[in-house]
């Protein structure tokens, strides 16, 4: 079907910056990519504090302490929800940038992988857009969180986080074997490529969990919110 009015896309941020918060890059990409496609981001994130702060410089744990939305913030020019003041029903479609926040903020995956916790609000949040049939995307590390969403769920995910035939910095095939754990099915594919779980309307793209450049991983993203775009328009529960 075509779209009446501009859709509303959630962008859920945890924070400002690659090793503590969203993956910036991604984060700006994402919102770039709606916007092109005529849509209106709906930034949001968890009115909580991050697990820690790094510092981007040294790559080492500062004492300071910060707020994801407030650092989020940054990214969304100061246009942006608390996560936990938003429901499906007031979005057609979620998206989550990667970065180590959706792995530290928004669930436990960093450090207990499978068996972590995610956020009730960030978890209720991706639930109940599932359960709408309403497109969710996670790129980088984000797929992570929508495996925890949907654990003990009727909802079999299909997910990738990239792919074990071409170099990363990360252990690609134990976050995969982590994803299956939860139920979800994991799928190997490069940055050139995404996942599009066309049963449960999830989109998913490795980015940056693959050696990528920086115009690689925008042509990823671009796939992505391309992907997302066309299945709004099949969506039935679009409006």
């Amino acid at each position: 079907m075509s779209l009446a009015s501009a859709p509303r896309i959630g962008v859920l941020l945890s924070g400002s910056g690659v090793y503590d918060g969203t993956e910036i890059q991604e984060g700006v990409f994402t919102l770039l990519e709606i916007a092109r496609h005529g849509g209106q981001a709906v930034c949001l994130a968890p009115n909580a504090p991050q697990h820690h702060v790094v510092d981007h410089l040294s790559g080492a744990e500062t004492t300071e302490t910060r707020n994801c939305l407030v650092e989020a913030a940054r990214i969304a020019r100061g246009q942006i929800s608390d996560v936990a003041m938003v429901h499906a029903a007031d979005l057609d479609a979620l998206v989550m940038p990667g970065g180590f926040g959706a792995a530290k903020n928004l669930t436990t995956w960093a450090f207990s992988g499978p068996d972590g916790n995610i956020r009730h609000d960030v978890g209720t949040l991706i639930a109940d857009m599932v359960r709408a049939g309403k497109p969710v995307v996670g790129l980088c590390m984000a797929p992570v969180v929508i495996a925890k969403a949907l654990q003990g769920t009727e909802y079999q995910a299909h997910l990738t986080v990239g792919t074990t035939e071409e170099p990363s910095p990360y252990d690609i095939a134990e976050i995969s074997k982590g994803m299956d754990q939860t139920g979800a099915r994991s799928h190997m594919n490069s940055v050139r490529e995404i996942t599009i779980d066309a049963t449960n309307n999830i989109i998913t793209a490795p980015c940056y969990m693959m050696e990528a450049s920086i115009t690689e991983v925008a042509d990823n993203v671009s796939q992505a919110i391309t992907a997302l775009f066309a299945m709004l328009e099949t969506t039935a529960d679009h409006v």
